[in-house]
């Protein structure tokens, strides 16, 4: 609830690029202000000196502006007409539709209690064979995908949208250019998937600032989803690296010492906050998080990725394989920590054991090929390899590779038979012999 009466401000003490200061001993914590007709949120109260950042930025806003303080943080109003629609991060449409009637809630609020929480043990699909085969996820799961800015991820995080088995989607679409945002747009109308999809949306021309809403308003939205309705929620945030900057912007102009890299020093708590409201609730509902972490020349000790390994449940890493010309999940560099969960338990039950004999092989094929490159001969075995790798890549583990998991299970039966003799593959021998006939006999 609003206050009923408002004091009114109009000595600013300092005013910074996109902070500005004021004493108040009225304001609350992540309260939000109109700072002269723009909106500003309270990040920052030492005694009676309080700190607004202003999203929109300071320019052009005189040390005698008018302040008023709302008495209440950034809230969103949720129900099923959230459903299908597209909103700033602000919560409010810009798809040309009417305002969301529902219930109003606050964004931002602390994490599950860990007590409230259930073990997760329930298969989220999504229907890409590197992410379903290798590494797969589980409903209440935190994870990302690291990637280079110029790789398709995107596109990856759309496919997921529409193949993952969720009741719920949403896509929380941080600092997204233009065409990339009408790209989202046009997938899910094309593909009649707006009646499971909510999505929030800053771009590259909303000022950077209001980067720091859309993680906070997709996660109320999906608390609601999960916590009320008890669906199993997925939610796709991309790109949290320009989140991270966005934190970095505000924390320079409040003249915050610097942490590695240029960060905030709360980056680590930051990020976590974020990540930590994925949960499965005892009830059914669940929320599910895979966030794109783009990389600067694929470097991975930059304190965004190294903070959010520590975080999150195991990391999605993409890669151009040059032998097929596509961009792949790497299995050398991606995993699932919960994986063990599910696999062999609600998937088949040689998918433990397919799984590890085909990492193993791919990487006697990448031994392979460093043989090759230093000029060594290569055995039969190796040549083999190398065959099996190619197609590994092109039927598995590329990104454009959209099957079940069972029929993922037999490809890989299909390529151990086609090239590997059944001790080359070294899987027991009483699943060997059920499934290694069944995948002789069909092909």
């Amino acid at each position: 609830m609003h206050k009923a009466f408002q004091p009114i401000y109009s000595q600013i003490k300092r005013i910074n690029k996109a902070t500005c200061v004021l004493k108040s001993r009225r304001a609350g914590m992540e309260e939000m202000a109109i700072v002269d007709g723009r909106l500003a949120q309270v990040v920052k109260i030492m005694g009676d000196e309080v700190t607004l950042q202003v999203f929109s930025g300071t320019e052009g806003i005189p040390t005698n502006a008018e302040v008023i303080f709302t008495g209440a943080p950034p809230s969103l109003k949720v129900g099923e007409e959230l459903v299908g629609r597209f909103f700033n991060a602000y919560g409010k449409p810009i798809d040309k539709g009417p305002e969301v009637e529902g219930i109003e809630i606050p964004i931002g609020g602390p994490s599950v209690n860990p007590t409230k929480r259930k073990h997760p043990s329930q298969l989220i699909s999504t229907g890409i064979a590197g992410i379903d085969l290798n590494n797969t996820l589980v409903t209440g799961q935190k994870i990302p995908f690291f990637a280079d800015p110029e790789q398709p991820y995107n596109q990856i995080m759309a496919d997921v949208a529409l193949r993952a088995e969720a009741d719920k989607i949403i896509l929380g679409g941080i600092g997204l250019t233009n065409d990339d945002y009408l790209f989202y747009k046009h997938v899910f109308e094309n593909a009649g998937a707006l009646d499971r999809i909510v999505s929030f949306i800053n771009t590259t021309e909303n000022p950077s600032i209001e980067r720091l809403l859309i993680p906070d308003m997709s996660l109320a939205a999906a608390e609601y989803f999960a916590a009320e309705k008890n669906e199993k929620v997925l939610v796709l945030l991309t790109d949290l690296t320009l989140y991270a900057d966005a934190l970095s912007i505000v924390a320079n102009n409040m003249d915050q010492i610097s942490s590695k890299d240029n960060m905030p020093a709360s980056l680590y708590s930051d990020l976590a906050r974020i990540y930590e409201k994925a949960v499965q609730f005892p009830d059914g509902g669940s929320i599910t998080i895979i966030a794109v972490t783009t990389l600067s020349g694929g470097d991975i000790t930059h304190a965004i990725p190294d903070n959010t390994g520590y975080i999150t449940e195991g990391q999605l890493f993409l890669r151009r394989d040059t032998d097929i010309g596509k961009t792949i999940v790497d299995p050398f560099r991606s995993l699932s920590r919960l994986k063990q969960l599910v696999i062999g338990k609600v998937t088949r039950e040689d998918h433990p054991q397919v799984m590890n004999a085909a990492v193993r092989l791919y990487s006697d094929a990448a031994n392979a090929k460093t043989k090759l490159e230093n000029g060594f001969d290569l055995s039969d075995y190796d040549q083999r390899c190398l065959k099996y790798a190619k197609e590994y890549s092109n039927e598995l583990l590329a990104i454009d590779v959209n099957v079940e998991i069972e029929t993922m299970l037999n490809t890989t039966w299909r390529l151990f038979s086609t090239h590997f003799t059944k001790d080359e593959v070294g899987i027991k021998q009483e699943l060997t012999e059920k499934y290694w006939l069944q995948t002789e006999i069909a092909s």
